[in-house]
C-alpha cells in the first residue's frame, strides 16, 4: 500500500494550520530546555503540552527544585518576555494587573501595565496571596485580558502562567478553591533529580549557569501558530468516547466525592491533542490521553478522605478499557 502524505484526510484549514506551524522545531525547543533542567523530561513535556494547548501550569513542590529555572529556560528558548512575581499576603490586585495613573499635564489617566502583561509569568507561592488577589489574577488568566476602569487590555500572546505552591508549609497561606484550581490546565510536581542528574547539575554549574547559553529557538508568533495547529489535531470518535468513559468513571467512583466536569473532558482532549503534536503526530492515540490524564484531571476531582487524587485517576485509567 502506498504511503499516505502527512496531509491525507485533512481539510484545507487543517493543512494550512499545520503548514504554517514550525512543528519541526519543537524537538529543538525541548532540547533547549533540557540543557538547563536535567533529568526532568516528563516535567518539560507537560510544560510544553500546557503551552501548546494555551493553558496554565500549577507546580506543587518545595523550594529549590528548579521551578524558576524551568520558567526562565522556557522564556529564553522562545525569545519572549518573562516576569517573576513573589506572592505575599500584602500583594494587591493592582500589583499584578496594573493601575491607571492620573496625568495632570494631559488631564487624563494613563494605564501602567503590571507583570501579568508578559508572555511567561512565574507566580511564586500563589497560595500566599489573599483570595481577592488570587481571584483577580486567575480571572485575567481565564479571560486573556485585564479590565481596568471599564477599559479592557488584551494580554500578550502566547501567555502562560507557571504558578507554584509549597505543599509542606501551610502557615499564612490561602489554599486555592476548586473553582480557581480549574483555571490551570495541568498540575504536577517536579520532584528531586535522580543522583546522576544532580551530579551533572553540580558539574555544569561550577563556573557558569547553562541558562546563560540558551538561545531562542522559536518566536512568540511561532508558538501562536503551533497553538492553532493543536486545535486541528484529529481526534477519532473512539478516542473521544474513551475520554468520555474516563470522565464518567470518575463520577461513579466510590473513591471520589466529585468527578470530572464536562470542562475537564474538553481540556483533557485539548491536552491530548497538544501531546500528539509534541510527538510529531497529527492525530491523537489513547496513549496521549493516558500520559496527560493524571496531571489534567487530578486537581479537578475531590477524594473521599485523605488520598492522592492523581493515583485515583491512574486507577481509573487501569479500569477503563482502551480502544483498539
Amino acid at each position: 500500500m502506498a504511503e499516505l502524505p502527512p496531509t491525507a484526510g485533512l481539510d484545507v484549514e487543517d493543512v494550512e494550520a499545520f503548514e504554517t506551524a514550525p512543528t519541526e522545531r519543537i524537538g529543538d525547543l525541548r532540547r533547549s530546555i533540557e540543557s538547563v533542567i536535567r533529568g526532568k523530561s516528563e516535567v518539560i513535556d507537560c510544560t510544553l503540552v500546557t503551552l501548546f494547548a494555551g493553558g496554565h501550569l500549577l507546580i506543587e513542590d518545595v523550594p529549590g527544585v528548579g521551578k524558576t529555572m524551568l520558567a526562565q529556560a522556557l522564556a529564553r528558548s522562545l525569545d519572549v518576555s518573562f516576569r517573576r512575581l513573589q506572592f505575599t499576603s500584602d500583594l494587591l490586585p493592582s500589583d499584578i494587573l496594573g493601575v491607571s495613573i492620573y496625568q495632570p499635564a494631559t488631564s487624563s489617566f494613563e494605564f501602567k501595565p503590571g507583570p501579568i502583561f508578559s508572555h511567561v509569568l512565574l507566580a511564586d507561592e500563589i497560595n500566599r496571596a489573599t483570595p481577592k488577589t488570587q481571584s483577580a489574577m486567575l480571572e485575567a488568566m481565564n479571560e486573556a485580558q485585564v479590565s481596568i476602569d471599564s477599559t479592557s487590555y488584551p494580554l500578550a500572546q502566547p501567555f502562560i502562567v507557571l504558578a507554584t505552591q509549597n505543599p509542606v508549609e501551610h502557615q499564612g497561606t490561602y489554599p486555592l478553591p476548586e473553582s480557581q484550581l480549574d483555571r490551570f490546565l495541568m498540575r504536577l510536581r517536579m520532584g528531586y533529580p535522580d543522583p546522576e542528574s544532580e551530579r551533572q547539575l553540580l558539574e555544569t554549574q561550577k563556573v557558569d549557569h547553562p541558562i546563560d547559553a540558551v538561545e531562542p529557538v522559536l518566536s512568540a508568533l511561532d508558538i501562536v501558530r503551533i497553538q492553532r495547529a493543536v486545535r486541528h489535531v484529529a481526534v477519532d470518535p473512539a478516542v473521544a468516547d474513551y475520554i468520555v468513559r474516563l470522565a464518567t468513571a470518575t463520577r461513579t467512583s466510590e473513591k471520589l466525592a466529585l468527578g470530572v466536569s464536562p470542562r475537564g473532558s474538553l481540556l483533557l482532549q485539548r491536552a491530548s491533542q497538544a501531546r500528539a503534536l509534541l510527538e510529531d503526530r497529527r492525530f491523537v492515540v489513547p496513549d496521549d490521553v493516558k500520559s496527560v490524564a493524571a496531571s489534567v484531571l487530578g486537581h479537578r476531582v475531590i477524594a473521599r478522605g485523605p488520598a492522592d487524587t492523581e493515583r485515583i485517576i491512574e486507577d481509573v485509567l487501569r479500569d477503563v478499557a482502551v480502544p483498539l
